[in-house]
Formats: C-alpha cells, sequence, structure tokens
C-alpha cells in the first residue's frame, strides 16, 4: 500500500510538472510579442516566475525524489533496456526545464533574440518526449540495444 500511494504521488508530481513544461513554451511564444518593460511584458515575466518556480520546479524535485524511491524499492528495472531509455528521455526533459528557465532569464533580461515561430516549435518538444515515455511505460517493448 505504501509503494502505491508514493506512486499515486509520483504521478501527480509528473503531471504537475509537464503542465508546466507545456504551458511556459506557450507564455513565452505570447511574450516574445509584447514590447520590453510594458505592462504585459511584466505580466508575463510574474506569470513565467510563478510557473516556474512555485509549479514546475517543485513539481520536478518531488517527481525525482519519489522516482527514486521507486527504483530504490524496484532496482530490476535498471536493467530493462526500455525503462533505461526511459530514463534518457527524462532527463532530456529535465534538460528542456533548465533551457526554459534560461530562456525565462533572458526575458527578464529584455531580450528577445528568437523569433516567435522558435517559441512555437520548441512548445511541442515535451509533447513528443512525453509520448514516446508513455509508450515505453505502457508497452514495455522488448529489444536488445547494441
Amino acid at each position: 500500500m505504501f509503494y502505491d500511494i508514493i506512486k499515486s504521488f509520483h504521478l501527480i508530481s509528473i503531471i504537475s510538472w509537464m503542465v508546466g513544461l507545456l504551458y511556459l513554451p506557450r507564455l513565452f511564444v505570447y511574450h516574445n510579442d509584447t514590447k520590453n518593460l510594458s505592462d504585459m511584458d511584466e505580466t508575463f515575466l510574474l506569470m513565467e516566475y510563478r510557473l516556474l518556480n512555485y509549479i514546475m520546479t517543485p513539481a520536478l524535485v518531488v517527481t525525482y525524489v519519489l522516482g527514486f524511491l521507486l527504483l530504490y524499492d524496484n532496482t530490476y528495472f535498471l536493467s530493462e533496456n526500455y525503462f533505461l531509455i526511459k530514463l534518457f528521455l527524462v532527463f532530456c526533459l529535465t534538460i528542456f526545464h533548465f533551457y526554459l528557465s534560461i530562456l525565462y532569464k533572458d526575458f527578464k533580461k529584455g531580450y528577445r533574440f528568437k523569433k516567435t515561430k522558435f517559441y512555437r516549435i520548441i512548445n511541442e518538444i515535451p509533447t513528443l518526449l512525453m509520448t514516446f515515455i508513455i509508450i515505453l511505460i505502457l508497452v514495455k517493448p522488448n529489444f536488445q540495444l547494441i
């Protein structure tokens, strides 16, 4: 039962983290079209700050802590190739998370180096990674890595 509770909270934290990973780049799409130091610029900065620091980062930490607790109880997963690929994709999501925080800091400094299309494209990255992760977890493909 304790395992199921940990797993439930792990899933809740994943969902919270993913919501942020999906929404923050969308905020950047709209933020990029605002004028620096305008009221809308300040509003977007506040929204992005709160999303990143009050939702996404705590959810990331909880996801990892609970994930490691679950893995501690099931170390045999580390011998499964699909699980190792899943861990790699989760690491890619983590790198993406930190990249988004760098982009936020650029907005905070007033930089608008990237085109809006760039933010529209990167908005799809977490969706693709999440799709592959879910397929790996549910299907558990049995294939050999070279």
